[in-house]
């Protein structure tokens, strides 16, 4: 029995360090992007997404807590806006802040996670004029520390974070196709 015990333990042991060393062969960065037409110019999308006020009308994070506490700063739209929020375990807490707007066609945004764990990302939403359309891409890439690619062993990151973006460009469609 002790040694059905020790036999157990060392392969267990064995799967673990397997994992471990596993995880460090995922790349040291990620990047998740999803675009979709938008039946609109991009001079009437751009200020849905360049004032953090209007995320709630479009972005799949905002409806997962309705107690989630939300505090806007900064400018009140565009390079130097700033979004906070504290909620649940379904969106944590984090802060944003939009350090590039080029209207109306880019935006980059400091994306900071506090928990559910830390994460310091950045967010690029480009808009590309398309005929009648606008091609509107949302994009999150950043480093990969070693707990984002313990993670990445048993979750496809680019499947869960790229569900979220393709469902929040989609209400975007809708609220600008009206």
């Amino acid at each position: 029995m002790l040694k059905a015990a020790a036999i157990t333990a060392i392969v267990l042991a064995v799967g673990i360090a397997g994992i471990l060393v596993f995880a460090l062969t995922k790349p040291d960065t990620f990047r998740v992007e999803r675009s979709l037409a938008v039946k609109a110019p991009a001079a009437a999308i751009y200020p849905l997404v360049a004032d953090f006020h209007f995320w709630t009308g479009w972005s799949p994070y905002e409806n997962r807590d309705p107690a989630m506490k939300r505090t806007y700063g900064g400018t009140a739209q565009g390079k130097g806006a700033t979004y906070a929020w504290d909620g649940n375990n379904n969106v944590g807490a984090g802060h944003m802040e939009i350090l590039e707007a080029n209207t109306p066609s880019k935006l980059r945004i400091k994306l900071d996670f506090e928990r559910p764990f830390e994460g310091h990302n950045t967010a690029e939403f480009t808009f590309v004029p398309q005929g009648d359309a606008t091609l509107v891409t949302w994009a999150m890439y950043g480093p990969a520390p070693f707990m984002s690619k313990l993670m990445q062993v048993f979750i496809n990151m680019d499947n869960m974070i790229g569900k979220d973006f393709e469902a929040g460009l989609a209400s975007l469609k809708k609220l600008t196709e009206k």
